[in-house]
């Protein structure tokens, strides 16, 4: 189906933004396939996720018989997907799975299957509008060697950006040495990586008032930053590009926290980098999904006017709801400033030009 004429955003900043417009790139937006095999029946086990189209315009995510959460089609459905991008003036979605599909847990020969059956999936809509849609791949992490090679055939062969991670992968942060295999491919690949937080304490006192999604995905996100620094990954492979969610959770609030704990106990925080966390700033990026305009001050303050994307975590409630809102109307960024944060980041982030997508 062809959308409606898009609003366009107007260019705050011609030169900075390098055309007569800024298009509004939003690099954080999740997606599912409209349907997909039955995986308990497919790999012989339970555990995975399934959707059960209960009524039109929904579906049911479904766990071992136990409801996730109810979606709206937007989350399948190309064509309600391009009517509110066109609505809310989005040029262009990055397109990711939604985290619970990662199934880092499962074995790894399954959950590369059902990883090349949403890639699969992305890939086929980002082929109908390629002016409109850009791909991130999902991996079986669980087994680096397996994910290296099913990001070069996402990139290689189907022409996606990069890819999306979880903030940890089971037992291991991400600066575990088991990782290597992905992260020399990433860096040779010069992917985009998305890291998003996932697999948060659900039980006990996180169990009330959406804690896991208020609370825990901004200390997994903090607590994936840290890795990376701490852990030196930036020192082994330098050339690599991550993007950290939801404005990189509790880090920018943290960090003067966390460089002082790796001056005053550097036996505890500097074991295997003795580069002081700060000076990484400026090395990563991170989306600017914050809702508040002091906390997007703060960000841009911390992680650099050219490193915050646009990022809105597309369809879902805890998202920003009118995309690029707390970017326009901020009274304290300059129009220069908020060119770079709706596109030009993000297209250097994908390693992309701005005339793709016109």
């Amino acid at each position: 189906m062809a959308s409606v004429k898009r609003a366009r955003t107007e260019d705050p900043a011609e030169a900075a933004a390098g055309g007569t417009r800024t298009l509004k790139i939003d690099v954080h937006c999740h997606i599912l396939p409209k349907e997909w095999p039955d995986l308990k029946e497919r790999y012989g086990y339970g555990g995975f996720v399934q959707l059960d189209h209960h009524c039109k315009g929904e579906a049911k995510m479904m766990k071992d018989g136990k409801l996730f959460r109810v979606i709206d089609e937007n989350c399948w459905d190309a064509a309600k997907r391009l009517r509110e991008m066109d609505e809310a003036g989005v040029d262009v979605q990055v397109l990711s799975t939604v985290p619970v599909m990662f199934s880092y847990w499962a074995k790894p020969e399954d959950t590369l299957d059902l990883s090349q059956i949403v890639n699969n999936a992305i890939d086929d809509i980002c082929k109908q509008h390629p002016k409109r849609f850009v791909g991130l791949a999902t991996l079986p992490m669980q087994a680096p060697e397996l994910a290296a090679r099913e990001l070069e055939r996402c990139m290689k062969e189907l022409g996606m950006a990069g890819c999306q991670i979880g903030s940890h992968i089971g037992d291991w942060n991400l600066d575990d040495p088991n990782l290597a295999p992905f992260w020399e491919a990433a860096e040779r690949l010069q992917a985009a990586v998305f890291v998003h937080p996932w697999d948060m304490e659900l039980g006990g006192r996180m169990s009330k008032y959406w804690m896991p999604w208020l609370v825990g995905m901004p200390g997994e996100t903090a607590t994936a930053i840290c890795s990376v620094l701490m852990g030196g990954v930036l020192e082994k492979y330098p050339k690599l590009k991550l993007c950290f969610a939801h404005g990189g959770g509790a880090f920018p609030f943290t960090v003067g926290r966390i460089e002082h704990g790796y001056n005053v106990r550097p036996d505890l925080c500097a074991t295997d980098c003795d580069k002081n966390p700060r000076t990484y700033l400026g090395r990563f990026w991170t989306d600017c999904l914050v809702h508040d305009p002091a906390a997007l001050d703060l960000l841009v303050h911390v992680i650099g006017e050219d490193r915050v994307v646009l990022g809105t975590d597309y369809p879902f409630p805890l998202g920003e709801l009118q995309p690029g809102k707390l970017i326009e109307t901020s009274p304290s960024l300059s129009q220069a400033v908020k060119a770079k944060l709706l596109m030009t980041n993000a297209l250097e982030f994908l390693g992309l030009e701005k005339e793709k997508f016109l």
